[in-house]
């Protein structure tokens, strides 16, 4: 996975995978999903990011990792 900042755009993309999107849809105001060829989410960006997050949170971003529970 890879988080791409764009402070320029206001807007935030997280790549899922390396496949190229075949559609995109708006799911809600600003979220966008990129879909492949056999409709999976390989991708989602956020636009107006910092109309959706305070500054403070907007300048570090904090990554966790859940284990599976058995």
């Amino acid at each position: 996975m890879m988080l791409n900042v764009d402070r320029q755009a206001d807007a935030q993309y997280l790549a899922l995978s390396g496949a190229r999107a075949n559609r995109s849809e708006e799911i809600s105001s600003g979220i966008i999903l990129d879909c492949d060829e056999q409709d999976r989410v390989v991708g989602i960006e956020v636009l107006y990011v910092s109309k959706r997050a305070p500054k403070t949170a907007l300048r570090r971003l904090l990554f966790e990792s859940v284990s599976d529970v058995a």
